[in-house]
């Protein structure tokens, strides 16, 4: 054990000496992965606006004129809280925002019930959290002064753990589609492993940076969507996978950045 111990150790030691130089540049680069799936779906949906309103109105039931208005609203909001998210301004109103855009297009597209989809719209939101997260630890404020001494970075404390199990699902819908073999096997020991570090907070930044090296790969290779030419309609799909698991990275980037929070094994060893 106490070899193991060693060796964990001495990686840390070695990954620190060369992401030493990375680290300034990770919530940056979280932001901007984490809003790219939403900048997407608004500019797919401003460039197929007729095929979206017929969808709209012909499988799922929207009336003329409230089909455009959602269209537009989610364009609307998709952008702006894209923006507010990647300047650092308004942080809780773009969460927010964004936040009702995932769910309310489940609903509408009629997604909920699609297990695929499922899991990663919370995963997604799990990246939201972590943007939350990310401006309270910032701010450190307390919200209502001289009445509750509850501070923004209190409130991380839940909001990260949140935060945290809910971008595992991803992996879980990884784990759960797709034909096996012995290479994913091994994959889904690992990324398995890593998952369950991340939610109980134990070396979790490590484990984030893992999972985010597995699902780059992963995401590269099976969603490749450039290379889907014969339809367009599974390239579509494609491409909103591979963006949302973007995002989904941006949140593990931000959770490698920020830590784990206080409900962690991690932050409950520093109190030893």
């Amino acid at each position: 054990m106490d070899q193991v111990k060693q060796a964990s150790e001495k990686a840390e030691s070695v990954i620190e000496t060369y992401t030493r130089g990375l680290k300034p540049y990770l919530p940056v680069l979280g932001r901007a992965l984490l809003v790219s799936t939403f900048i997407e779906d608004s500019i797919r949906i401003f460039m197929q606006w007729q095929s979206q309103l017929f969808f709209l109105q012909g499988y799922r039931g929207f009336p003329w004129g409230l089909s455009h208005l959602f269209l537009a609203l989610n364009i609307a909001v998709m952008m702006s809280g894209s923006y507010m998210a990647t300047a650092r301004k308004y942080t809780e109103i773009a969460v927010g925002g964004l936040f009702t855009v995932v769910v309310s297009q489940a609903f509408a597209y009629g997604l909920v019930f699609d297990m695929h989809f499922f899991f990663r719209n919370l995963a997604v939101i799990g990246g939201l959290l972590m943007l939350l997260a990310e401006n309270q630890l910032k701010n450190r404020r307390n919200v209502f002064p001289g009445l509750l001494e509850i501070s923004d970075s209190d409130r991380s404390k839940y909001v990260l753990l949140g935060g945290r199990i809910l971008l595992v699902l991803l992996f879980i819908s990884f784990v759960f589609s797709g034909e096996w073999s012995f290479f994913r096997l091994i994959v889904s020991i690992i990324g398995g492993l890593s998952c369950v570090m991340v939610a109980v907070g134990f070396k979790a930044k490590w484990s984030a940076i893992v999972l985010v090296t597995i699902l780059s790969v992963f995401n590269l290779l099976v969603n490749n969507w450039w290379s889907i030419d014969f339809n367009p309609t599974h390239r579509d799909f494609v491409k909103y996978d591979f963006f949302q698991t973007l995002s989904i990275l941006g949140g593990f980037l931000l959770l490698a950045s920020i830590g784990p929070g206080g409900f962690s094994v991690d932050e409950k060893k520093k109190n030893f």
